[in-house]
C-alpha cells in the first residue's frame, strides 16, 4: 500500500509540474496580427511620447493609458490627443487578446493585461506620470 501511494504521489508531482510548465503565456508570441498592432503602436509612440513627458497623459494600472492633464495640452491640440488616446488603447485591448489567443488560451487576456500593466510603468520614463492605487504618480 506503501508503495502504491509513493507511485502516486510522484505520478501527481510529474503532471502538475508538467501542467505548471505549460500555464506560462508567451508574451513574445509573434503573429501577423500581433505585429501588426505594434507597428501602429510603435508609429503612435512618436505623438504620444511629447504627451507622456507633459504630464497630459498617463499609464493606468491596467495596461491602457488616459489623458490626465487636459491643461498641460493646449485646446487646439486637445481633440487630437482624445482620438490618439483611443487608438492606442484599442490596439493594447487587441496586444493583449491576440497574445492570449496566439498562446491558445483566450482565457488569459486579463492576466497579460495585468502583466503588461506592470511592464508598462516599470519601463516608463522618468517624468512620466501612471496611475497607482493612490492615484496619479510622476516617475
Amino acid at each position: 500500500m506503501q508503495k502504491l501511494m509513493s507511485i502516486f504521489i510522484v505520478v501527481m508531482a510529474i503532471f502538475l509540474s508538467s501542467s505548471l510548465a505549460n500555464a506560462v503565456p508567451d508574451l513574445e508570441v509573434n503573429t501577423p496580427a500581433i505585429s501588426a498592432i505594434k507597428n501602429s503602436m510603435q508609429t503612435r509612440h512618436n505623438q504620444l511620447a511629447p504627451h507622456y513627458a507633459s504630464g497630459a497623459i498617463g499609464l493606468t494600472k491596467d495596461g491602457l493609458i488616459a489623458v490626465r492633464d487636459t491643461t498641460a495640452v493646449p485646446l487646439k491640440d486637445r481633440q487630437g490627443i482624445n482620438a490618439l488616446v483611443a487608438a492606442e488603447n484599442a490596439d493594447r485591448n487587441a496586444l493583449y487578446k491576440e497574445i492570449a489567443a496566439g498562446n491558445g488560451h483566450p482565457e488569459w487576456r486579463g492576466d497579460i493585461q495585468g502583466t503588461f500593466a506592470g511592464r508598462w510603468i516599470d519601463k516608463a520614463q522618468s517624468g512620466w506620470y501612471y496611475q497607482s492605487d493612490s492615484g496619479w504618480v510622476k516617475k
